[in-house]
């Protein structure tokens, strides 16, 4: 199935069915006055979240709905049909936007949870309503109003307490394999994953919470470099950042230089998703000989000037992965313990949250328009043929699943 985190699509709602004027025409029944019925009500549209829809391809091509439009009413009073709504199905954690005014017109973050997007024409009035002592047999109806239209943007963000992050090859893949039922693809070879992969993580009975893998990123991912903004914004829903670090690199780079640019590329993205709470874990211990383990992981330690949380760990082996699950879900349950006791600091989270949102939105549309100019300059330049199109990179296989 492909990945798709994006689609722009317009929605347009029924208009309402027109009202009548009628005069009833019954034999023996003198002057039976106005009986012109009201036009039904036009369809509205409505977007809901559903746990059974994983990405957003089924409006990448179809991008138009359209609402059924009211019947008109008829005499003896009858009023039409309403017209029928339609309701679109959308993965959890999916953020409606209006492309015209940016306005959010709805978050949907839990299951069944449905938002109106377009609502439906009023119908219009019968010459029944029009009735009155002075006139008597009105010849005034009215049409149905127009049903809403709009272009709104969909956007996905992966719903996870915890999302990984680090260089490409840096083990996380390995990782959420290791502490969970999800089943990335790993290799002896060095390549990079291309799907946010997602895992539910048992630390104990009844204790368990949702791990995000995102695609490794490398420096300059924040003006789009390799997989750039694409999966970055995913970790905006993220309550802590597990931060990979491989020890040894395969390719002979300092593993504190990659840790570095990874920050740097948080921070350029976005100022406040680099203040999300981050857990630094050495990984790839079993490629370094015990007797070094020490110096190496000292030397990134001195060098990143780390104060936080460090764990030491070998996806492959799983050795020390089980500290870090208990850490992380122990973490988890006191913020979310805190947000409910204390309605302040639930505020904050909360504030906090809409500027995150706000800037990683920002953010991934300015890349976007930036992305769109570097292909027309390519196309101007003759770098590019007529035949490729100005996609947003959002081609390929890709899936999103969870797992237990």
């Amino acid at each position: 199935m492909r990945f798709v985190d994006e689609a722009v699509i317009t929605v347009e709602a029924g208009d309402g069915g027109n009202g009548v004027a009628s005069f009833r025409r019954e034999k023996f029944v003198p002057f039976g006055g106005p009986d012109g019925g009201d036009g039904g009500r036009g369809g509205s549209i409505y977007i809901q979240a559903d746990d059974n829809t994983s990405t957003l391809v089924d409006y990448r091509y179809t991008r138009k709905f359209r609402a059924e439009r009211g019947k008109n009413g008829a005499g003896a009073n009858c009023a039409g049909r309403g017209g029928e709504s339609v309701t679109l199905k959308v993965p959890v954690g999916t953020t409606i936007v209006d492309t015209e005014s940016g306005d959010i017109i709805g978050d949907l973050v839990e299951n069944g949870q449905q938002v109106l997007v377009a609502g439906g024409g009023d119908g219009g009035l019968g010459n029944t309503h029009f009735k009155s002592s002075t006139n008597r047999a009105p010849r005034k109806c009215t049409h149905g109003t127009k049903g809403e239209f709009r272009e709104i943007r969909l956007e996905l963000k992966v719903l996870a307490d915890v999302g990984l992050l680090g260089m490409p090859n840096a083990g996380k893949s390995t990782f959420i394999r290791a502490v969970s039922a999800a089943k990335p693809k790993v290799a002896d070879y060095p390549f990079t994953t291309m799907v946010p992969n997602l895992g539910v993580v048992d630390a104990d009975s009844h204790r368990s919470f949702v791990m995000a893998d995102i695609p490794g990123l490398i420096e300059g991912a924040a003006e789009g470099a390799g997989l750039g903004i694409r999966f970055l914004k995913h970790l905006a829903r993220t309550r802590i950042l597990l931060h990979i670090v491989d020890v040894q690199p395969i390719d002979g780079s300092d593993p504190a230089y990659n840790a570095k640019a990874i920050l740097e590329e948080l921070k350029k993205f976005s100022p406040t998703l680099s203040k999300l709470p981050i857990v630094l874990v050495l990984n790839k211990l079993d490629q370094i000989a015990e007797s070094e383990r020490e110096e190496w992981c000292n030397h990134i330690l001195t060098e990143l000037q780390w104060d936080g949380p460090v764990f030491k760990t070998s996806g492959l082996t799983s050795e020390g992965t089980k500290e870090v699950v208990y850490y992380l879900m122990d973490q988890i349950e006191q913020q979310h313990e805190r947000e409910v006791e204390d309605p302040e600091y639930a505020a904050e989270i909360k504030a906090f949250r809409d500027q995150l949102e706000a800037e990683t939105r920002e953010q991934t549309i300015a890349a976007k328009e930036a992305y769109r100019e570097m292909r027309r300059q390519q196309r101007l330049a003759g770098l590019l043929g007529d035949d490729d199109e100005d996609d947003d990179g959002d081609d390929g296989e890709m899936e999103v699943y969870y797992v237990r």
